[in-house]
């Protein structure tokens, strides 16, 4: 199905915003004005962007210690998201969680994890409850290449295939799992080739092309709607920066070819060709969204600087259940 004007625009902002969102953080956490550890998403927008196009706002998302974009894509308010790196109370956490632990139950996001697969039992779970429900919600869980080395991840796809639910598995394989080559963690390099060994689908995508995750991932909950059980998707993408970043940027250890050659495929750049070559968006208009997206961020950053710290008295609160 063709996408309007209307929503290659939402993508194409979607997307900016994200990237845009994170490499200021890059900058406030060089600056000192946020804390914790920063994961940048930049360079894997189409995943997050296209995956979370095909949800309704019941749909579930579980997501990753590289959270940010998946946060943003499921709609996410990114004054309260920025709060949270600035350890302030307005944020989602409160100013506790940081970067790693960003949820959103209103919108679905049920928590970005600092734990490597830590989000694939959760989603198992929340695609338990929505089958329960017999609402037709799915849910989508975010992981890396390095969570496919994890026995969650096996598990995962076992009970899922078993109790056929619906829950859509998306591996972003970035080539990395930290500072690991993804083939010297796996015999074999694509993941959704595990899928054969649960009986469910494994589609591989270009994870640089929105509109080609989109049209997978549509494919994916379509499936899980009808109540036909899961499926597993691999976007092939690739992380443009460092795995993770305190104080300063760590120095590079990849090749600087291979880095380069897939910044060619920008998927920014290939949606923004994509919309002006459709004549769907003109330069005009994708200037104009920029703008937009650098007042929001501009706002969000005022919002976090005005909110509070959190009082030293209330350190315990929200830390227990009970």
């Amino acid at each position: 199905m063709a996408l309007d004007k209307a929503q290659l625009a939402q993508m194409l902002r979607t997307m900016i915003l994200i990237r845009e969102f994170d490499e200021l953080a890059i900058q406030l956490r060089v600056a000192g004005k946020i804390y914790g550890a920063v994961h940048p998403y930049v360079g894997q927008e189409a995943v997050a962007v296209g995956v979370c196009s095909n949800f309704k706002v019941s749909d579930r998302v579980t997501s990753t210690h590289r959270g940010h974009g998946h946060c943003i894509a499921k709609g996410a308010d990114i004054r309260r998201m920025m709060a949270e790196l600035f350890g302030r109370v307005d944020g989602y956490c409160k100013g506790k969680g940081g970067s790693m632990h960003i949820a959103d139950f209103a919108v679905g996001m049920l928590g970005a994890n600092g734990i490597v697969g830590g989000g694939l039992p959760i989603a198992c779970g929340a695609a338990l409850a929505a089958q329960l429900e017999g609402k037709g919600d799915v849910t989508v869980c975010f992981f890396g290449d390095g969570a496919a080395a994890e026995g969650e991840f096996h598990e995962a796809l076992n009970i899922a295939s078993v109790w056929k639910l619906p829950i859509v598995f998306v591996c972003e394989n970035n080539q990395y799992a930290a500072n690991n080559a993804v083939a010297v963690q796996h015999p074999r390099v694509d993941i959704a080739a595990h899928a054969g060994a649960y009986q469910i689908p494994g589609v591989v995508a270009d994870g640089n092309d929105v509109l080609e995750v989109y049209a997978a991932a549509g494919d994916a909950v379509a499936r899980a709607r009808r109540g036909e059980g899961p499926s597993l998707l691999e976007g092939k993408t690739y992380r443009w920066h460092f795995h993770a970043m305190r104080a300063t940027p760590p120095p590079e250890t990849r090749p600087s070819d291979e880095i380069a050659s897939w910044k060619a495929r920008d998927p920014i750049a290939r949606l923004e060709q994509h919309a002006l070559g459709a004549g769907a968006l003109s330069a005009a208009e994708m200037s104009a969204i920029r703008e937009r997206v650098k007042a929001d961020l501009d706002d969000a950053v005022a919002f976090a600087e005005a909110s509070p710290f959190p009082d030293p008295k209330d350190l315990l609160v929200d830390m227990f259940a009970e």
